[in-house]
């Protein structure tokens, strides 16, 4: 729900027919998003897309940063040369990013970096939640770099920054060291997100 701005009203025949499925599936997609509270049904009304409240989603992003750590610790995957030369082109295209990024090119891009670190590690249920984490917490950025915010020159600075230290720490050998550099980038992003809090 991360193109849809807080209070949008969704239509689950509509949706149904943008992402070319039937309702039965549509149904229960919206039914997990309301488990996960980025929508919420109101009968008589329908389904309505929830805020991206800072205060609401702090513990989350607590509980994000203390998980990521143990991504390097829990079932560590080496990463091959695929996945080196995959982190190559994502690196190419956050130093592209600097010149013609958008905020909503920036998180599709964020989203394909955290799916493909996800997999440095294979412990199953740990994936599962970070994930679940990962995108109640991503749209409060897209929310407030949408709104100007944040200096988005500054962000996508900071991640490129965040992606090269993570390739150094790939070719080192040392998953901890990458899992503490994502660590403490999803820290330090969730404290210039509380400096524009309202």
């Amino acid at each position: 729900m991360l193109d849809y701005p807080p209070g949008t009203q969704l239509s689950e025949i509509a949706l149904a027919q943008e992402f070319g499925i039937s309702r039965t599936p549509m149904r229960r997609v919206l039914a997990r998003l309301e488990e996960e509270g980025l929508v919420h049904s109101v009968h008589g009304v329908g389904t309505i897309v929830t805020d991206a409240n800072i205060t609401e989603l702090e513990q989350a992003y607590r509980l994000r940063v203390e998980l990521t750590a143990l991504t390097g610790r829990l079932d560590p995957v080496l990463p091959d040369t695929v996945f080196l030369d995959r982190l190559q082109g994502l690196i190419d295209r956050a130093a592209e990013m600097a010149v013609s990024g958008t905020p909503q090119s920036f998180t599709v891009l964020d989203m394909e970096v955290f799916e493909a670190l996800l997999e440095l590690t294979a412990n199953e249920p740990l994936r599962q939640v970070l994930e679940r984490l990962y995108y109640q917490t991503k749209r409060l950025w897209l929310v407030r770099a949408i709104k100007a915010e944040l200096d988005l020159q500054e962000e996508y600075e900071i991640f490129l920054h965040e992606l090269e230290a993570i390739q150094l720490a790939i070719r080192s050998g040392d998953l901890n060291a990458v899992a503490q550099i994502q660590q403490a980038h999803i820290s330090m992003s969730f404290n210039r997100l509380l400096q524009k809090k309202d």
